[in-house]
């Protein structure tokens, strides 16, 4: 499918499990009437049949190779290797989660058909229309406000926006693969060094799911204009913070499985909420 707009929203997808979670995004995406592509980048380790549902919803796929990195840089950002080096300390990374994977993102910025990207985890929702994002700046992307208000001042990769341009593509190469380079988050705290003077979204537009139950008061359903389910995934069996979380894994299902969503401003605050 060639593109039909010269902006796009882009996810990645990288196994089964985010090609559902995709499928959950680009149907809230459909939702608000944008007439921007939905673009989804993917490797080969998602088989056509976990794609279907997604070519189903008009979106155009686009498989990606992995970076070129060398082997000493994968080998230090393998998962094992990483999560012993930088563990996570206030969530669990599912099974299927591949650190290395995280990195196919800045595959983005050889979109040159695109005048403006904003890229979209795979495991988010947009609850409303959100394309004033194509009039934000390269690079803006929200904070990484989970925990407390001292978040503010670091990033997350969840949500960005970006101009795609090979010159980019080819210096974040550069600067990505660098002896001894460890990237603790990987993409994102490649992309927080590489853009140093960010631009900051403000926080509804990537609203990251523990500030349900750590910081209630931030929330407010009307202002919430992307959901992002950071840590533990909206699908997997064994959540093991399902019960704290149940009214957005519940969210989360009816857009996924097509069904008619409630209407979002009118759903209740998590308790606590001002």
């Amino acid at each position: 499918m060639t593109s039909t707009s010269n902006l796009a929203y882009v996810t990645l997808v990288t196994n089964p499990d985010y090609a559902m979670g995709a499928t959950a995004l680009a149907n809230s995406l459909r939702r608000t009437d944008t007439s921007a592509d939905i673009v989804v980048l993917h490797t080969g380790g998602v088989d056509a049949t976990a794609l279907a549902p997604l070519e189903t919803l008009g979106c155009r796929l686009i498989e990606v190779e992995h970076l070129p990195l060398s082997d000493a840089f994968n080998e230090r950002h393998a998962r094992g290797q990483l999560h012993s080096a930088a563990p996570f300390t206030k969530g669990r990374k599912p099974d299927f989660h591949s650190p290395l994977d995280n990195f196919c993102k800045l595959r983005l910025w050889q979109l040159v058909e695109y005048e403006r990207c904003v890229f979209i985890d795979a495991d988010a929702l947009v609850l409303k229309n959100v394309d004033r994002l194509f009039l934000y700046p390269e690079f803006s992307a929200a904070p990484n406000v989970y925990e407390s208000l001292a978040d503010f001042r670091r990033m997350n990769s969840g949500v960005f926006v970006a101009t795609p341009s090979h010159d980019t593509f080819r210096h974040m190469l550069e600067s990505l693969d660098r002896p001894g380079a460890f990237w603790r988050r990987t993409d994102q705290t490649f992309l927080e060094t590489f853009f140093p003077d960010w631009h900051g979204l403000p926080v509804y537009f990537n609203m990251l799911q523990y500030v349900w139950f750590t910081m209630p008061e931030l929330w407010d359903w009307k202002s919430v204009s992307i959901l992002h389910y950071q840590y533990e995934k909206p699908w997997e069996k064994d959540h093991p913070k399902a019960a704290r979380l149940q009214p957005l894994i519940d969210l989360w299902h009816r857009f996924h499985d097509g069904g008619d969503p409630p209407e979002i401003a009118a759903l209740a605050n998590p308790e606590g909420a001002a």
